[in-house]
């Protein structure tokens, strides 16, 4: 599947499971039990090697037309104990190097120290995200669901998002444990609660063409 057309794309098998099974083990020390998910996990020497495996750079440059360097990774991790639903959205939030005076940028925040604002399309264009199933997404365990086409609309207000949602197709996308699905951060997306006992843990690696969008707009290594 074309990610321009679509938004996303999925590879199987990309990882074995005694891959997952050591980066499970690795992950669950450094979250807490019970929480949803872990953010800035690219100071954590396991997963910032995985994020430089040459299967992983390989997906992010089919997906980006370039080689792309990663910037961001966070673990969700829903499961019995950590449930949730996530509404339909678009990821706009990027981690920045420095606070801008721009208007293209706003709504700024900190998360745990690091800077975000939300960012204009030209920006967030730059960018694809690839989910590695840690363990398998099933149509029971809260999978992600998505709009396909919805990036190429580009960044939406919260009244364009539900029309987009009543009128085009939903897609549940259900993944097996070691498979990646890379996908656009505008691709409208959302995941409902489980109904399932089985974990659905997800580490979500982002990758950009560049650190560097423009003079003096860097995004941040999260």
């Amino acid at each position: 599947m074309d990610i321009l057309d679509s938004g996303y794309f999925t590879e199987s098998a990309v990882l074995s499971g005694s891959e997952c099974d050591t980066l499970l083990g690795t992950l669950e020390k450094s979250t807490k039990s019970g929480r949803a998910g872990t953010r800035h996990l690219m100071s954590n020497d396991v997963v910032n090697k995985l994020a430089h495996d040459e299967r992983l750079l390989q997906i992010a440059k089919e997906a980006l037309g370039v080689p792309g360097v990663p910037f961001r990774a966070t673990l969700f991790a829903k499961s019995g104990d950590a449930n949730w639903l996530i509404p339909w959205h678009q990821d706009t939030a990027l981690p920045l190097a420095k606070h801008l005076d721009d208007p293209e940028w706003g709504s700024w925040s900190r998360k745990e120290a690091v800077l975000y604002a939300h960012a204009p399309e030209w920006a967030l264009s730059r960018v694809v995200a690839l989910r590695i199933h840690l363990d398998s997404s099933t149509s029971e365990n809260g999978p992600l669901r998505v709009l396909p086409g919805s990036h190429r609309a580009g960044v939406l207000t919260d009244e364009s998002v539900h029309d987009h949602v009543t009128n085009r197709e939903q897609l549940t996308c259900l993944v097996e444990r070691g498979g990646i699905l890379a996908m656009r951060p505008l691709l409208i997306h959302s995941s409902s609660k489980s109904k399932s006992d089985q974990p659905r843990r997800v580490l979500h690696i982002e990758y950009s063409d560049s650190l560097d969008l423009k003079p003096g707009i860097r995004l941040a290594v999260a």
